[in-house]
């Protein structure tokens, strides 16, 4: 059966050569296959948040009744958001992790709104539990698996372990790929505090996940996860080295500490730095924001593409 393309979603990954960042766009060209539908990443896209938390950092992401469930749904897709990132489970640093079985029925709430609501929506399920991973790709048709790593307090999830054809494989502690259907898009998120570090992590868990049978994987830095305010900074200047890798980027930095300690300020006064964050991280080669403020972030994508140079031809 032929595939149905999304609306927003015109072309196939074409050219992975390097090309400079300043003042132009990132010339990597990729597609993501969601079911079926192939979404196109050659122009950046907004992922908004909505969080079915109490204690998620930023209070205005936090939404638990059906109705503020479906109200959060539609204003990501009306103001222009290509995902939505649900989140059950906070992983702020220093927060309690909610049972496993408390996440489920979070997202046992949560996700069937969603697609009622926005039946054409990609959403996307920010987990690092294997048996959550499963439940919510099986059960509850997640499109994506954004796997944020080993949770930040109390105790991780229990090794599991997946088998490709008759090869048992290990998985490590605290990561959902294993449990994550291999056709499902899936998201790996590094908590190394140094681009050499992340940069081996990316080629060590890629290898391990292709394994698996995992073709589309989208790599996170993991800004504001195991990195001090300037390690965060460090590695937002040389992010545009992660192209090595030839695997589209997602760049979560939306209100976190990294911009409101610097500027002495709280995550509810942060949307200026966010937003001037986002437009470095997109020069350095970012496909995907994920963020609280939607519009904001679609709009700075606007200006971006305005702003962005076309590459020169070989010729000249």
């Amino acid at each position: 059966m032929p595939q149905k393309k999304l609306t927003f979603a015109p072309s196939l990954r074409t050219n992975t050569r390097m090309c400079p960042y300043l003042f132009t766009r990132n010339c990597m060209q990729y597609t993501l296959n969601i079911r079926g539908r192939l979404m196109d990443l050659s122009h950046p896209v907004v992922m908004g948040i909505l969080n079915v938390t109490p204690d998620s950092f930023y209070a205005g992401s936090r939404v638990q009744t059906e109705e503020a469930i479906a109200v959060r749904a539609w204003q990501i897709v009306d103001e222009g958001g290509a995902i939505i990132d649900v989140g059950a489970c906070s992983t702020r640093p220093g927060s309690t992790p909610v049972s496993e079985e408390e996440e489920m029925a979070r997202l046992r709430l949560a996700l069937p709104i969603v697609r009622r609501e926005v039946p054409d929506a990609v959403i996307s399920v920010d987990t690092n539990r294997p048996d959550v991973a499963r439940m919510a790709v099986e059960e509850l048709g997640a499109d994506i698996i954004n796997d944020v790593g080993p949770l930040q307090g109390g105790t991780t999830s229990a090794p599991v372990s997946s088998s490709v054809g008759r090869v048992p494989v290990s998985c490590p502690i605290g990561r959902a790929s294993c449990a994550a259907h291999p056709a499902v898009p899936y998201i790996l998120t590094s908590q190394q505090p140094t681009l050499r570090e992340t940069l081996l992590f990316f080629a060590t868990e890629v290898e391990r996940l292709r394994s698996l049978g995992h073709k589309d994987i989208i790599l996170d830095p993991g800004f504001g996860f195991g990195k001090t305010v300037e390690q965060n900074y460090e590695l937002l200047a040389q992010m545009e080295r992660l192209q090595v890798m030839e695997l589209p980027i997602l760049v979560g930095i939306s209100r976190k500490s990294m911009i409101y300690k610097p500027l002495g300020i709280t995550p509810e006064e942060a949307l200026n730095g966010t937003t001037a964050l986002h437009a470095v991280a997109l020069l350095k080669g970012a496909n995907i924001l994920r963020v609280h403020d939607v519009k904001e972030a679609v709009q700075l994508l606007h200006l971006f593409a305005q702003f962005s140079l076309p590459l020169p031809s070989p010729q000249q």
